[in-house]
């Protein structure tokens, strides 16, 4: 695997105002470049090319993982948890001016514009040679595949599912394609969102077409374009597109299932890229990512855990012994919440650190981000036949449960149905999909067998909590703030 040693660069829109005498208005700050001045060379274009990848890391992981999960079903409050992430989690209290749907939403947007200052800008560079036009077409299509990756959380996280018969209709998320720091924008239906996602995908083939995919690749090439792609036209129903983009990952033979739990184990440990379509690059102290910590809440001092949330029973009890994933995504150690201590209450293990990036004696939760796995695409082909021909969807199905210890299952109806949902909530456990899962399969949810009372927040609103598919809160609202500023800005319903 390349080595891609991306210095921190923070690319900025440099349009400040200076405050100088009458004949230094045409200057900049010594530490600043204007903005025209900052596409002029194929090095320039480099350095936004390594900004992209710098801002991308930000915003995967932590807050932009597990706020979801919390929601959902799969998790418990314990005693000690702090309040921490709780609004989204308790449901009651969860309103638009909540920091974690205001941060995800500021995030992506502040990167969109960074997009589009580049594509505005990247084209403009002249190039010296076919090598350096090449290089140049290249970044412009990652530009474009940011950008896609960029809204497609957008439009999944704060608009309603794609519906193919009122997409037209429903209110999506502003469409921003030009950077205009004075535009108060609408919001741009569910179908135009998607239609610019995959406009941006079409646009980053050409280019990217001519970059092989690679096992932990820490650019976008050809195969993260499929993986991207998948996983869009998957939350579009469109079944087939799907299905073809993930089996044409799958097909490939480039990102072989691990099958012991050895190397399943390196690779949520120690970041082992075997079947890693892309996981972005971290280097112990400065370029490091966001961690999902709320899950072990180890004290180095004491040698004991206190997590914020707990797995609820019936979720490790999806997981056979013989399922290499359980002893991996799981582990039971000594917890301490509100001075008792408990020996055989399972953690959430997904997360625990690689100690390459460790920066001191204990974990720092340190990881480089898996952006796509295979696996993923096995669980998108299986769903997608579901919906097109249902006996196709064995084959990805079984070749995923065998990888990971389990028997084959030959059934039909709503037992594949029910086999194929089951089997994404084991692999993809923890990993942000749940909340948007159940929203895509019109399911509700009660959250149930807690492990251990004793140690987690008691109330209705806690384990025992129950959620009407219907609920508005499945689509978070939009930040109040920008509901305030921008008059033409429409707010979800239940906000």
């Amino acid at each position: 695997m390349n080595t891609l040693n991306i210095k921190k660069i923070f690319i900025g829109l440099f349009l400040s105002i200076i405050f100088v005498g009458c004949d230094d208005l045409e200057r900049f700050p010594y530490d600043a470049i204007e903005q025209s001045q900052s596409f002029q060379t194929i090095n320039d274009a480099a350095t936004w090319n390594n900004g992209l990848y710098a801002n991308l890391r930000g915003v995967v992981y932590g807050e932009f993982m597990f706020p979801t999960d919390v929601q959902a079903d799969q998790l418990n409050a314990t005693l000690d948890y702090g309040n921490r992430n709780g609004n989204p989690h308790r449901w009651e209290g969860f309103l638009a001016d909540d920091y974690t749907l205001r941060n995800l939403w500021s995030a992506y947007y502040s990167l969109i514009s960074d997009v589009n200052v580049a594509l505005e800008g990247l084209p403009t560079i002249a190039t010296n040679s076919p090598e350096e036009a090449a290089e140049l077409e290249r970044y412009i299509a990652e530009a474009h595949l940011a950008r896609a990756f960029y809204y497609h959380n957008l439009v999944v996280r704060y608009a309603s599912d794609y519906d193919a018969s009122s997409a037209s209709s429903d209110l999506g998320v502003p469409l921003m394609l030009e950077f205009n720091i004075a535009e108060r924008p609408a919001r741009s239906t569910v179908a135009e969102v998607y239609a610019q996602i995959l406009s941006d995908i079409e646009a980053a083939r050409p280019a990217l077409s001519q970059v092989d995919g690679e096992q932990g690749a820490q650019r976008f090439n050809a195969d993260v374009l499929l993986a991207l792609e998948a996983r869009v036209r998957l939350y579009m129903e469109d079944w087939a597109g799907a299905k073809a983009a993930a089996d044409q990952l799958i097909n490939s033979g480039n990102y072989p299932l691990i099958d012991n739990e050895g190397d399943f184990s390196d690779m949520w440990v120690n970041d082992y890229d075997q079947e890693v379509i892309m996981q972005l690059f971290v280097e112990a102290p400065n370029e490091m990512a966001n961690t999902n910590s709320i899950y072990l809440g180890y004290n180095g001092a004491t040698d004991r855990f206190t997590p914020d949330f707990l797995p609820s029973q019936w979720v490790i009890d999806m997981y056979e012994d013989d399922d290499i994933r359980k002893d991996v995504y799981f582990t039971t150690d000594t917890i301490v919440i509100s001075g008792l201590e408990y020996t055989d209450l399972y953690m959430v293990n997904k997360y625990p650190g690689n100690p390459a990036l460790f920066t001191g004696a204990n974990t720092n939760y340190q990881h480089a981000p898996k952006v796509f796995r295979v696996a993923e695409m096995y669980l998108i082909s299986a769903e997608a036949a579901l919906n097109t021909s249902a006996s196709d969807a064995l084959a990805p199905l079984n070749a995923l449960r065998q990888a990971r210890g389990l028997a084959a299952v030959n059934v039909g109806g709503d037992a594949l149905v029910n086999a194929v949902r089951e089997e994404r909530a084991r692999e993809l456990a923890f990993e942000g999909f749940r909340l948007d899962d159940l929203r895509r399969w019109d399911l509700g949810f009660t959250r149930r067998d807690p492990q251990d009372e004793s140690a987690l927040v008691p109330g209705d609103n806690y384990y025992t909590k129950s959620v009407e598919a219907t609920n508005p809160k499945f689509i978070w609202g939009i930040p109040t703030n920008d509901v305030i500023v921008n008059s033409n800005m429409v707010q979800n319903p239940g906000w």
